[in-house]
């Protein structure tokens, strides 16, 4: 029922099917050639087993409204939405560029610990942008993110919320933004990790296996809850400055 589209369907009667480039839970991406405008561009469809579901069908609503209102180079823009044989589409932006993880097994591609600093410093960059709009992304994971001229690319905000609404608490927001800054700490984490090399055979917590400024740990600890966890994007942009600083 859920079976992906095939190559060369034209939807639309203006966007070819090139390739799947993404399965999520509840929809299918693909990279599409525009006919119109002569250009790549990635739609994304609503799984058919989803489509009766009112609560994936208000999350499919609700990940196109949040990418309207977006307006940023690293996150991909909103083009339209449209309907085809029943399905639901939206069409956006097509960034080139490798996931992380893409970057760091198949390119071998490693990161010093202030080179990741100077990463995580560029994604907490993009959370700031999306908090200040009042949205959560709520799944910053590897696979989510792009690499572009060493510049990351946010993408997939399927999980993503607004916390506008006058039924969310300041505690329920506060915890929103700190899912958000849990995922940087383990991207922080997972990046850090490209230069260790493993002396035994048994896995120790990072905490013993990596061998890092006090300032780096100080700022892993407080994003993954270990110590007091952030209570703002702020916070951890004055942090990482300082960190950067002791590293000039």
């Amino acid at each position: 029922m859920d079976k992906p589209l095939k190559k060369g369907v034209v939807l639309h009667n203006r966007y070819e099917i090139t390739t799947v480039i993404g399965k999520g839970s509840y929809g299918i991406v693909y990279l599409c050639k525009d006919w119109q405008a002569n250009e790549q561009i990635v739609i994304k469809q609503l799984r058919k087993s989803k489509r009766r579901s009112k609560k994936d069908l208000e999350q499919f609503e609700q990940e196109i409204s949040i990418l309207q209102a977006l307006d940023h180079e690293s996150i991909p823009t909103f083009h339209e939405e449209f309907t085809h044989r029943e399905n639901v589409y939206f069409v956006m932006e097509f960034i080139e560029g490798d996931n992380l993880e893409d970057h760091i097994f198949y390119n071998h591609e490693t990161f010093t610990e202030k080179e990741a600093l100077l990463f995580l410093a560029e994604l907490a960059g993009l959370v700031a942008y999306l908090h200040d709009h009042e949205i959560v992304h709520q799944d910053i994971r590897i696979p989510n993110i792009l690499l572009q001229n060493h510049q990351p690319i946010l993408i997939d905000f399927g999980l993503s919320k607004r916390f506008v609404s006058t039924d969310i608490t300041d505690e329920l927001v506060l915890e929103m933004k700190r899912q958000d800054f849990y995922d940087l700490g383990e991207i922080l984490l997972y990046v850090l990790y490209t230069t260790y090399t493993a002396k035994n055979k048994k896995t120790l917590p990072w905490t013993e296996e990596l061998s890092l400024e006090k300032e780096t740990v100080h700022i892993l600890k407080r994003l993954l809850s270990i110590q007091e966890p952030y209570s703002d994007i702020e916070e951890i942009a004055i942090d990482l400055k300082a960190a950067l600083y002791s590293k000039a």
